[in-house]
Order: C-alpha cells, then structure tokens, then sequence
C-alpha cells in the first residue's frame, strides 16, 4: 500500500507518467417488443434480453487528466496484454519507462505478455513498465478504478442495446471527460494510511 502512495506522491513527470489501468465488463440488454395487430400500440415484454457483455479498459493518467477507454468482448490475458503493448507503443512512445498500477488480477502479470508474443517482443513491452501493485482486497487504491466508477455513473448507467451503441457512449464520455481535462484529487498520502489504517499493521512489541 505505501509503494502505490509512495508514487501518487511522485512530481508529473512526462518521461515517466503514472498510469493506473484497470478493468470492468456491463451487461448487454435489449428490449424485446412484442408483436401486435397493424394499428394497435407498440407493446414492449417487461422482460429484457440478455444480449452479451462488454468489456472496458481503463487506461488512466492521473497528474496529466487524460484517460483511453478500450472496449472488447473479453478481458482475458491476451486482452491485457495488448492494453499492454497499446499503452507502451502508441501512447507513451517518447516515455523513458511507464510507471504502471493495477490491482492483483491474476491477469495484471508480464506472464499474459508471454503467453501473447514471442519472448523477445513480450521482454521489450515487460522492460517499458516500472509495475506497482496495490494489496490484495485494496483494489481501490488503483485510481483507474475511481475513473471507472465515475464513467458507470455518468454514461453507463442505463442498459445498452448491443456493443456498437455501448462502444459510442464510452467513446463520447472518453473524449467529453478529455476535454475537460478531469482529474482525481487524490489526497490519501502514505502518512494518513499509517494514521487512518493503523489496523492493517503489525503490531511491533
């Protein structure tokens, strides 16, 4: 807990920006409308149909209020490990080392970059990352999963048909919150952890 503390503490620094990526999926649901004589009213089944999951990546930097939304069908290792190699190669090229936070997913590993690529090109993509983990059951430490939560209040809270219309209302709400340059003000430093959760520590006779 006190390392990710320790480096939302770090000065912004664009050769080594702070990146906290994480992940959620929503359910698909579609209205089933029921057929009626020409003439009658639409009627609509008070029933929903389920129609598949999607999948958001939540690639967040916090100093600079910039965030990339990254819909898909499944968040396996693979899906990781090209958000992964997405964060590296096309958005923080210049960056000397991206300083990354996740939580302890089975998934947040080097391992899915070894089981997408060849060993040389998950290496290089492993080498471009300074990783931090937050504690196992401490996911909320991860500022992505605060972004998360906002974009989920804010644009995902009614149901979405299908994953064309679920993609263009991440897309919008992505580019809105850019634009408006959003950030977390995060003000929970290591100091006020060894104050406020003095619990989770050893107790030294």
């Amino acid at each position: 807990m006190e390392d990710v503390l320790d480096v939302y503490q770090r000065p912004y620094d664009p050769k080594r920006p702070v990146v906290c990526i994480d992940e959620t999926n929503k359910q698909l649901i579609k209205e089933t409308r029921i057929s009626c004589a020409s003439g009658q009213p639409e009627k609509v089944d008070s029933e929903y149909e389920r129609n598949g999951v999607a999948d958001v990546f939540m690639i967040f930097e916090p100093l600079a209020g910039k965030r990339e939304t990254i819909v898909t069908t499944t968040r396996t290792a693979v899906d990781f490990a090209q958000v992964l190699k997405y964060t590296s190669d096309v958005l923080y090229p210049h960056a000397k080392k991206v300083v990354l936070i996740t939580d302890n997913l089975n998934t947040h590993s080097t391992a899915s970059l070894y089981k997408t690529f060849s060993p040389e090109e998950a290496h290089r993509i492993a080498n471009r990352f300074e990783w931090h983990h937050t504690p196992k059951h401490e996911s909320w430490l991860d500022m992505a999963e605060i972004e998360i939560g906002i974009m989920s209040r804010q644009a995902l809270e009614k149901p979405l048909p299908d994953m064309e219309s679920f993609k263009k209302q991440v897309s919008t709400w992505t580019q809105q919150r850019n634009a408006a340059g959003s950030k977390v003000n995060w003000q929970f430093t290591t100091q006020d952890a060894r104050i406020k959760l003095k619990r989770l520590y050893p107790t030294i006779l």
